[in-house]
């Protein structure tokens, strides 16, 4: 079951952001793996020699180290102020 917020959801919200963000780091991974197990699967499957392979996936787990690290530990969820009113 997804997650319920309590009220009405707005990104100037520090919290409703922070779950904004976890929630697309997980799509994030469920494509990545999704992809990347098809392609080892139809990979050892026709026991093709496609040398690139590895390094998709150690590029796409690049880019998650550094989703993860960015929602982790860089981005602020402190509360925002609205300059434009």
């Amino acid at each position: 079951m997804p997650p319920r917020w309590p009220r009405q959801p707005d990104r100037q919200d520090p919290e409703f952001r922070k779950l904004d963000d976890r929630m697309n780091f997980a799509v994030h991974v469920a494509i990545a793996a999704t992809i990347n197990s098809g392609l080892w699967f139809f990979h050892n499957l026709k026991a093709a020699t496609w040398e690139w392979l590895p390094w998709v996936t150690a590029g796409w787990v690049g880019v998650l180290l550094v989703h993860l690290l960015y929602i982790g530990a860089i981005a602020n969820y402190s509360q925002t102020t609205n300059k434009s009113s």
